[in-house]
């Protein structure tokens, strides 16, 4: 099938070269000239694994191609997706559906035949309906279908996800719509991707209520992290026994500084503004929110703390600026109100990232860049580790230390392990784990510890508890 793809940012390159790759003809459109001649010269505006090989490969074989010109691609498409930009809307945190609705009067006067026009871009409840609306008033003759087709991809992962997703959702009740978009969705039909139909609204609906979900269950188990630092708990350990629950699994249970990247911060505050419209109140979501901006600030005074309450002076390297790994976005990354914050308390900040220095520049202009993990150590009274990039995971301690003024690490990623980081002399900090040097790395809280203590009373390695009926084992203790 014929395909443009309207728009060359991370939604529809990553899209329109999976499509090329399935066997369809795909041409991307973009009114960047930059862009384009860049995509032209085969280099890739965004870092993704694995993207840059993927268009080139569809390239030469002819099935993807770039262009400026929308009115050839959309003319020949049998099916043609809008993936251009909603950022937030400045001052009132709406999407800003300026670009989608510009696509639409443009591709409107460019239809030729039946064509189903499909909404991939994140796009509140009813846009389809305004879409269509745009593209009749334009041509009233126009033989088409507006559909909308949701992107659940993970940055860092989207190739991947694109190929063998969860679910693909389509909101059409049109039976020429469905079978135009089934036709392009059958190659994935052998990885037995369920292929969901729903009326438009439902499946706009779907995409910002997933995306608010998955930031509602980072958030909970942020703040369970933060109970469990203060009543002496461990809270991976606290995830995975909640994750093992199949009605809860383990995937965005990873407690840390806090959600950014391009989806789920202006998602949230789309959705609350689509609520609002609506008369509806969305109280979970709204301090979803809440939490997550004050967490990533929080992150700063964390970082002081472990350094006995002042900044000043002081120089500290952060590893990881984008929001995650694999990625060199750096929308609404943790990074930027953490390093903010460490510099408003005196602090000197080095830091360094495999693949975002270039794109953190432009939001903090204001640090130091070095070119590896040790290097931005140097000197350095503490570590934060801010994003969990697989070069991080394994850092010669030993090296690391003698490049440090003072030895301490504050991992807000929980990558190592406190008895570890304990054994090799370091002072560290974690999120939701009590460091070694505050209750032995035993998960007692050091209050209980010093009232059981004081009280003469032992804590035997094994006893039996006859209240519990049918126990006949002995209990073994954690102590």
């Amino acid at each position: 099938m014929r395909i443009a793809m309207i728009g060359t940012g991370y939604v529809g390159l990553v899209s329109g070269a999976c499509f090329a790759d399935f066997g369809h003809d795909v041409t991307c459109v973009d009114k960047d000239e930059k862009k384009i001649a860049s995509l032209h010269r085969g280099e890739i505006p965004i870092y993704e694994p694995g993207l840059d090989e993927l268009v080139a490969n569809n390239v030469k074989a002819k099935r993807l191609d770039f262009t400026t010109d929308l009115s050839k691609p959309v003319a020949e498409a049998d099916a043609v997706f809008i993936a251009v930009g909603t950022p937030s809307r400045r001052g009132d945190g709406h999407a800003d559906l300026s670009y989608v609705y510009a696509a639409a009067k443009e591709i409107a006067q460019a239809l030729s035949g039946f064509t189903v026009v499909v909404t991939k871009s994140t796009v509140p409840v009813g846009t389809g309906d305004e879409v269509e609306r745009i593209i009749r008033a334009a041509n009233p003759n126009a033989d088409v279908v507006v559909a909308s087709n949701p992107e659940f991809l993970r940055e860092g992962a989207a190739i991947r996800d694109f190929k063998f997703p969860d679910r693909i959702v389509v909101g059409t009740n049109d039976e020429r719509g469905r079978k135009v978009m089934g036709d392009i969705y059958r190659p994935l039909s052998l990885n037995q991707a369920p292929l969901m139909f729903t009326a438009r609204r439902t499946a706009e609906m779907i995409k910002y209520a997933a995306n608010a979900f998955l930031a509602t269950k980072i958030t909970f188990i942020n703040e369970i992290a933060d109970l469990s630092e203060k009543a002496g708990a461990n809270v991976q350990e606290v995830a995975r026994g909640i994750g093992l629950d199949n009605r809860i699994g383990t995937k965005f249970l990873h407690a840390g500084p806090g959600f950014g990247g391009s989806c789920f911060p202006k998602d949230t505050k789309a959705l609350i503004k689509i609520a609002q419209d609506h008369d509806v109140q969305l109280r979970i979501v709204e301090s979803v929110l809440a939490v997550n901006e004050n967490r990533k600030r929080a992150m700063a005074r964390k970082v002081s703390q472990a350094l006995g309450g002042s900044l000043r002076g002081k120089t500290i390297a952060v590893l990881g600026l984008t929001f995650k790994p694999d990625t060199d976005d750096m929308r609404d990354a943790p990074s930027i109100p953490l390093v903010t914050g460490l510099i408003d308390m005196g602090a000197t900040v080095k830091a360094f990232d495999p693949v975002g220095m270039e794109q953190a520049k432009g939001e903090l202009p204001s640090i130091t860049y070095c070119e590896d993990a040790y290097s931005c150590a140097q000197g350095a009274d503490a570590v934060v580790i801010v994003t969990e990039w697989v070069q991080f995971r394994a850092l010669d301690l030993d090296r690391l230390k003698s490049a440090m003024a003072q030895p301490i690490v504050v991992d807000l990623r929980n990558i190592y392990r406190p008895e570890e980081m304990e054994a090799a002399g370091f002072t560290y900090e974690s999120v939701g784990r009590l460091s070694p040097g505050r209750d032995g790395g035993r998960g007692l809280h050091l209050r209980e510890r010093r009232a059981s203590a004081g009280a003469g009373l032992t804590l035997p390695r094994q006893c039996i508890i006859p209240s519990w009926p049918g126990l006949s084992r002995p209990f073994t203790s954690v102590f």
